[in-house]
């Protein structure tokens, strides 16, 4: 019996294996950081209904990767209008190990680093005393780390570069309790998920002064595919 159980312990591994290999694209490291955290005892676990940390953070990871995807969909339709998009890059050596969800380059040369987020619906996103709060937990973090990939984008391509938190399900509340279009904190625009094209486009109406192929081709050869750095 004990040969069975081994080839069959042996096959789950190498499919968890198979399936933990990264890809590209939207998503694709947030995804494929969830498949590694579940492994065959954490998805024993889960068919148990046993909860575990683990199991957990698989979640958040597959949530986030679902809000890429979603974020992509959504501006798919600006590639129809001459812009180029590019999802889940590496940043520069030397600028830390954080990924950019997406890059976004309009036709007349402006550059935006657009972080896709997934929060609950059920509380609000508001900007109080300095602080980015999802009803009463602080998410300051998440706006100040696309802030600090916009820093490190705008070194690697010689240009301004705009962060842009686009916000998924979660409702924008304003400093009176009213519902917002938009908030802003340390220079990151905050936005929904579902009007972030509109918000694109205005902000690129005013011609750059870089040549939108040329950032491409620079964007292309410093910030390579974060998977596969």
């Amino acid at each position: 019996m004990a040969l069975p159980i081994i080839l069959a312990m042996a096959a789950a591994w190498w499919i968890y294996h198979r399936q933990t290999r990264p890809g590209t694209g939207p998503g694709a490291s947030a995804e494929a950081r969830a498949r590694q955290l579940r492994t065959p005892l954490v998805r024993l676990a889960d068919a148990l209904g046993i909860d575990t940390r683990a199991g957990r953070q698989a979640r958040n990871w597959k949530a986030g990767a679902i809000g890429e995807k979603r974020a992509a969909a959504r501006l798919a339709q600006l590639t129809q209008q001459g812009w180029t998009l590019r999802y889940d890059l590496a940043l520069p050596p030397g600028e830390g190990t954080a990924n950019v969800d997406a890059l976004a380059i309009s036709p007349n040369g402006h550059v935006f680093v657009l972080d896709p987020k997934m929060m609950a619906s059920r509380y609000p996103v508001t900007v109080r005393v300095g602080r980015l709060w999802h009803g009463d937990r602080d998410v300051t973090a998440r706006v100040t780390s696309t802030r600090r990939e916009a820093e490190a984008v705008s070194r690697a391509l010689g240009v301004p570069v705009t962060p842009i938190v686009a916000i998924e399900h979660a409702p924008l509340v304003g400093p009176h309790g009213r519902p917002a279009t938009e908030l802003a904190l340390g220079g990151v625009r905050i936005v929904p998920a579902e009007v972030l094209p509109a918000v694109l486009r205005e902000a690129a109406r005013i011609p750059a002064q870089r040549r939108a192929a040329d950032l491409v081709a620079a964007a292309d050869r410093a910030l390579p595919p974060y998977t596969r750095r």
